[in-house]
């Protein structure tokens, strides 16, 4: 069963959360015991030297170990403020032969010599330096107790006896007071951090739901969706931007898909209905009328050539957007074929009173180029055809050629009206007309400089417009360079 992104997002904090809370606790607890133990080492040693020094000098008759009493406090000369109740066990030596007593903190239990002997605090008190040692008793109820042992100088400076203190330890390892404060803390912060992984689960999952949102509204058509940005977020705010960004390019596809089907429907009907039209009237009689059927019959070649071109316009976008052009590339002279392609033109061209010049740039070896021979010839056709359909009468049209480093260069200017910069960058989309009335008259689709930059593109190079208002436009195209017409090093 599947659960949602907050859920996820505050269970995986928590978890989180939770762990490194049990690492620190850990820690912390293996902190406050050892500062817990190092605090009672510190004391009882303090009580075992204390009450060694308040011994100092006195004898200590060697058959009389016997336990000592703050309460009582029986031994002269002993003024303690540290002695817990349980008192200490005063050792005189040389230790009696006969089981000695031990301190209470073992329940009055009785130790032999030899046993005493083998405890280490014993061992370094008898040395001359007070010590401390941690051991479980089983006379105490295997709980761990903590001694301290401390030497009885005499007046000699000779160790005289021994004070021997034992205190029984939580068997929790830290006071039950201590505990509680330590678990009431890691409530607390479990807490606080289930209140922040709500408030961070929640904060992350809302910008989230109202992608999640958008996307299915998005995938049920409405293109009007916007999510707001999360300014605090830098991820989410990038998703949003991206999210935006898609949304925004998929209305402008759509846009563009919808404006191409109008276009390719009025351009479609257009030499259809004059068919149509031509073959009513046809029908109606007219094709019995020698001299008047022959106008109709023109007309009607003439609206089925536009229609076919149109068709072989839109054959040849169709498969440059789906990569299936089929290009034979081979090395070819670009200034040979700009030539080629103004002498085919020359007769519109002449019609129209508009020259053609063609220019190629000087070099050692002629800017040739690696495309497609018919393809390319198309991209000039339709440069040449727009420069002339748009050349005032009497003006001349110019294409230079020239090799420019690994690439040939073609331009194509003309003394037109020119193009305003609003449309400059809408000027090689399909059906896009900056004069729409004069291309209708003139019979174009607005498809050729699309085809131009179809064609360029595919061909590895890539096609820019220069225009000024009222002085004319420079079309030009890019292509790689073939490596048999580089010079050699």
């Amino acid at each position: 069963m599947s659960a949602s992104l907050r859920t996820h997002l505050f269970f995986s904090f928590l978890a989180i959360l939770l762990f490194g809370m049990g690492v620190a606790i850990l820690l912390t607890w293996r902190s406050v015991e050892k500062l817990y133990m190092d605090s009672q080492r510190e004391n009882l040693l303090a009580q075992a030297s204390l009450t060694a020094s308040a011994l100092q000098g006195q004898f200590l008759p060697a058959e009389l170990a016997q336990p000592y009493l703050q309460a009582a406090n029986v031994q002269p000369g002993i003024h303690t403020r540290l002695l817990s109740e349980q008192g200490a066990v005063l050792i005189g030596l040389p230790i009696p032969n006969g089981d000695i007593a031990a301190p209470s903190a073992e329940n009055n239990a009785f130790i032999s010599p030899t046993e005493l002997l083998e405890r280490p605090e014993i061992t370094q008190a008898l040395q001359g330096q007070p010590a401390t040692a941690v051991r479980n008793v089983a006379s105490a109820g295997r709980r761990r107790v903590l001694y301290a042992a401390a030497p009885v100088f005499g007046d000699d400076g000779a160790i005289s006896g021994l004070v021997y203190l034992a205190m029984p330890l939580p068997q929790t390892g830290l006071p039950l007071k201590w505990l509680m404060e330590l678990g009431g803390a890691a409530l607390a912060a479990v807490i606080l951090a289930s209140i922040a992984g709500t408030l961070i689960a929640r904060r992350v999952a809302r910008p989230m739901q109202a992608l999640a949102k958008a996307a299915a509204a998005v995938s049920d058509g409405d293109l009007t969706q916007h999510v707001p940005l999360e300014n605090t977020i830098r991820e989410l705010n990038s998703l949003g931007k991206a999210f935006n960004r898609m949304i925004e390019s998929l209305r402008q596809s759509v846009q563009a898909k919808n404006a191409f089907v109008a276009d390719v429907n009025h351009e479609l009907r257009t030499p259809l209905t004059v068919i149509k039209g031509t073959l009513e009237t046809l029908e109606d009689g007219a094709i019995d009328d020698a001299e008047g059927r022959g106008p109709l019959l023109a007309s009607m070649q003439g609206e089925t050539d536009r229609l076919i071109r149109l068709v072989n316009d839109l054959l040849v976008l169709t498969r440059a957007d789906a990569g299936t052009l089929n290009l034979r590339l081979q090395p070819l002279d670009l200034g040979e074929m700009a030539r080629t392609r103004c002498e085919h033109l020359a007769p519109l061209a002449t019609r129209r009173q508009v020259k053609l010049s063609v220019v190629v740039g000087k070099a050692s070896l002629p800017p040739c180029v690696l495309g497609d021979a018919d393809r390319l010839a198309q991209v000039l056709d339709n440069l040449l055809d727009n420069a002339i359909r748009y050349s005032p009468e009497g003006s001349t049209i110019k294409v230079e050629v020239r090799q420019n480093g690994t690439e040939c260069e073609c331009a194509v200017h003309d003394h037109g009206p020119g193009i305003p910069q609003k449309h400059l960058p809408m000027i090689f989309e399909r059906f896009y007309r900056a004069d729409a009335s004069r291309n209708r008259q003139t019979g174009g689709a607005g498809l050729g400089l699309a085809i131009a930059r179809a064609l360029v593109t595919a061909q590895g190079g890539y096609i820019s417009v220069e225009s000024i208002e009222g002085e004319g436009t420079t079309l030009r195209f890019s292509l790689p360079a073939s490596a048999d017409c580089l010079p050699t090093a």
